[in-house]
């Protein structure tokens, strides 16, 4: 099995998606296409015997044009209208109406020349320039399936043929709709430009990331090379300045890395041997060596962009209901127009006022607004948080987000940063300070995870002779020529009673209490514990001001749970539960007919985020709890989850205000044109007025800000 991505030209309308994906379908060994409108993408799963061609061909029977993308490009096939043509057909169409509106440019040459000379360039204007609308309509004919071509071919030939019959016959009133057809087109036209240009815009996000790919790699041999010629296992050198080539370890060098426009963490990330590295971010300082780990579609920020795209290609409900009601829009607008145009003259009107008020029901009735209020949303919305860290990874999500309304965290690794520190020491009688320099001392020499943490807390340890380690105990040295311990109370032959009430009450809240003192007597207790997370506090405060509630789960004791639900203001803790104690907890919480987003970062993790009904992974954690999440936040900065929540609400609230608006305009716009009310020329323009509306209030997603 395997996935194809094509680009697909020509797309008018939501019911053009469902012919290609039909015809895609129809080809054997395609076990799935999806087509997204906005982006002008079709993404197909089939057997690998499926030939490309194959898939190219379909498209092509259907009406369409398809090519495929090159590379990590994230092109989008969206149509636009060339400027030269555009300019031509109003010239020519603005001619037409002059002739055929103002009598004082008639003019007769033994017969009606300049009514001629309008139908010629009329012609010119609605069969010439707007040739695309008739080919496509009739290749749809043959399908069996009717789009926006099809009611704005009808439509402007029909005006076309009506008046050159007329003309030719003299026959009826005379009047003439040759300026129709020709206007209707122009306006056609120039809406599909501002709309394909507005479009590509929404795309900026995706192609912003392509861009971050660096061209070339130099080898440590200082030969230049294509990116895309690098090997799992090739070395290559990335000197200041520059972007990394790909994914990798570094083998040699130290310096800052800057992972913003990947992960959209802000502080830059020290690396040196050993450590992993993301390509396309950029090397602050010192020059590294580094061993390609992952090439071409293997690498994080691909399949960042492979994430986005897919979320983009999957389907709303509510987009997938839009997508049923303009299924029939079209067959509909054609039924409605017939009975427009048989109703006026049953009634006794003149042929030319059924015939215009036919065709504006033809006009107006495209249902290209309502095929654009969801996708296009989706496109911006999920672009926009692939920008600050928030990756997607299906447009039902957005939906699911948006019902939200508790919030869960893990403790370990999510809200903490899963290593030890040393919070605070308290010297009843002595140095806290002092104390602390001679513990480091001694704890430098240790590889204990406590002992590493107080080490940590002082810059310049001392030297240490006779170091002991005491397994389970703690460890003992000399330094200055004094004895030092440190550790538990049945290292020390004596521990003072002030000693003694400050490590139980630190044990009390369920952090680590370890003595420090010298010949044998407790002095000190340095308190170690992990540390949390900067983001986290004001992380849970966003998460209150959205209205959610927030709950910690932890296999922590339970006074040392509570004490960390205290400090970030977590409405219930809830402490000794292990994975799958986890994912039970969540469940009461859905049986409770709450709606339940998990924020986890570990492989222990995985059920709950499954359990959940939005899983959101901490991208820094585990690959696996990455995939079983539904929403990964790259970023270890947690105040991106009430981002994400809030890009959600906010992209949701603008497919409904499309929706909303585009089934209005279509309700009071067919009504008004079968009345007589709304001329062809006005349908054409609130047709593309309406999809103006749509693209331009789906592009205010691209300035949401992170909180």
């Amino acid at each position: 099995m395997r996935r194809a991505t094509l680009l697909v030209d020509g797309m008018t309308c939501s019911a053009c998606v469902s012919q290609i994906e039909r015809s895609l379908t129809a080809v054997d060994g395609v076990v799935e296409a999806r087509v997204n409108y906005a982006s002008g993408r079709a993404s197909v799963a089939c057997q690998e015997s499926v030939d490309d061609a194959e898939l190219q061909a379909a498209v092509v029977a259907a009406g369409y044009g398809a090519r495929f993308p090159e590379g990590l490009s994230k092109e989008h096939a969206v149509e636009t209208v060339q400027l030269d043509r555009l300019i031509l057909s109003a010239v020519m169409g603005a001619v037409v109406t002059l002739l055929t509106m103002v009598d004082g440019l008639a003019f007769d040459l033994g017969f009606q020349a300049s009514d001629w000379l309008a139908a010629v360039l009329a012609a010119a204007v609605v069969f010439g320039s707007g040739g695309g609308f008739h080919r496509r309509a009739w290749a749809q004919l043959h399908h069996r399936t009717a789009t926006m071509d099809t009611l704005v071919s009808v439509g402007t030939a029909s005006a076309w043929l009506w008046s050159t019959v007329v003309l030719a016959a003299q026959i009826g009133d005379g009047h003439l709709y040759f300026e129709t057809g020709a206007v209707i087109v122009v306006l056609v036209l120039l809406g599909r430009c501002l709309e394909g240009r507005a479009r590509q815009r929404s795309g900026d996000a995706l192609r912003a990331l392509a861009v971050l790919v660096a061209p070339e790699a130099r080898l440590e041999d200082g030969t230049d090379v294509p990116v895309a010629s690098l090997q799992v296992g090739s070395r290559f050198v990335v000197r200041p300045g520059e972007r990394i080539a790909t994914d990798g370890v570094v083998v040699d060098g130290f310096s800052a890395v800057d992972i913003s426009m990947v992960t959209g963490e802000p502080v830059p990330v020290e690396v040196g041997p050993g450590d992993a590295v993301l390509g396309a971010s950029v090397n602050a300082n010192g020059s590294l060596v580094v061993e390609a780990t992952g090439v071409g579609a293997e690498t994080v920020l691909a399949q960042i962009m492979q994430m986005v795209e897919q979320a983009q290609l999957n389907r709303t409900r509510i987009q997938r209901l839009a997508d049923r009601i303009s299924a029939v829009f079209v067959p509909a607008a054609v039924v409605i127009a017939v009975a427009t145009l048989i109703g006026w003259l049953a009634a006794g009107q003149p042929a030319s006022e059924a015939f215009t008020a036919a065709v504006a029901v033809l006009i107006v009735a495209c249902p290209c607004a309502l095929g654009l209020a969801t996708p296009l949303a989706v496109m911006v919305g999920t672009g926009r948080g692939s920008q600050i860290g928030i990756i997607v990874k299906g447009g039902e999500m957005l939906e699911d987000t948006r019902q939200l309304d508790t919030v869960v965290f893990d403790k370990t690794g999510t809200v903490t940063e899963a290593r030890m520190e040393v919070v605070e020491v308290a010297a009843p009688d002595g140095d806290p300070d002092e104390l602390l320099a001679l513990a480091a001392s001694v704890e430098a020499r240790s590889e204990h995870p406590i002992g590493r943490a107080i080490a940590a807390a002082v810059q310049n340890c001392r030297p240490v002779a006779d170091f002991e380690n005491h397994p389970g105990a703690g460890a003992v040295g000399v330094v200055d020529g004094i004895e030092v311990r440190v550790g538990k109370r049945e290292l020390f032959a004596h521990v003072p009673e002030g000693v003694a009430a400050v490590a139980a009450d630190i044990e009390a809240m369920g952090r680590v209490a370890v003595l420090v003192g010298r010949d044998s007597v407790a002095e000190a207790v340095v308190t170690v514990d992990d540390r949390l997370r900067a983001s986290a506090q004001p992380a849970v405060a966003a998460l209150k001001s959205l209205g959610l509630d927030t709950v910690l789960l932890t296999g922590d004791h339970p006074r040392r749970a509570q004490a960390a639900g205290d400090e970030l203001g977590i409405d219930r803790v809830v402490p000794g539960v292990g994975p799958g104690g986890k994912a039970t907890e969540i469940a009461r919480l859905q049986s409770e007919g709450r709606r339940v987003a998990m924020v986890g970062d570990g492989i222990n993790d995985a059920p709950a985020l499954s359990q959940a009904d939005i899983g959101i992974a901490i991208g820094t954690g585990a690959d696996v709890a990455t995939e079983a999440a539904d929403i990964t936040i790259m970023s270890s900065d947690l105040r991106v989850v009430a981002d994400a929540i809030a890009l959600s609400r906010r992209t949701m609230n603008t497919i409904r205000g499309n929706l909303f608006w585009a089934f209005v305009y279509n309700t009071a716009a067919i009504p008004l044109a079968a009345a007589g009310i709304l001329e062809p020329i006005f349908a054409a323009a609130a047709m593309v007025a309406s999809s103006l509306f749509v693209v331009t209030n789906s592009l205010r997603l691209r300035r949401f800000q992170s909180g």
